[in-house]
């Protein structure tokens, strides 16, 4: 079993910051990719951020120089420092891992941009 748990959403005003944790536990022998995806009511979810076991990033457009993704190996950790946000950050945040040839989500953690 594998268990993919995200937490540090909230409510934040536009210009601030937040830092979003994620764990992996359980079957993660082969802890390959780490990311991050947020989606909004009836949109497609997106990628935000991702990061490979070695450290090479990605980021969409987007969040460009705004947003740092980050890994842990030996905490089988991913962590997306949020900064300089904006009303349209507004989503449902999840977590992915790849594992072997699977991937795995977490439940999301919400967050809120207000103007």
């Amino acid at each position: 079993q594998v268990q993919v748990v995200e937490s540090g959403g909230g409510l934040v005003q536009s210009g601030g910051s937040l830092r979003l944790s994620c764990t992996a536990s359980g079957s993660i022998f082969n802890l390959y990719d780490m990311g991050w995806y947020r989606q909004i009511p009836g949109k497609q979810r997106e990628l935000v951020a991702g990061v490979t076991r070695g450290g090479i990033t990605n980021y969409a457009d987007s969040v460009k120089a705004r947003f740092t993704i980050s890994r842990d190996n030996a905490k089988s950790a991913v962590y997306l420092q949020m900064n300089s946000l904006k009303t349209e950050d507004t989503a449902l945040y999840y977590c992915n891992a790849r594992i072997g040839f699977k991937e795995y989500w977490g439940q999301g953690t919400q967050v809120t941009v207000s103007s």
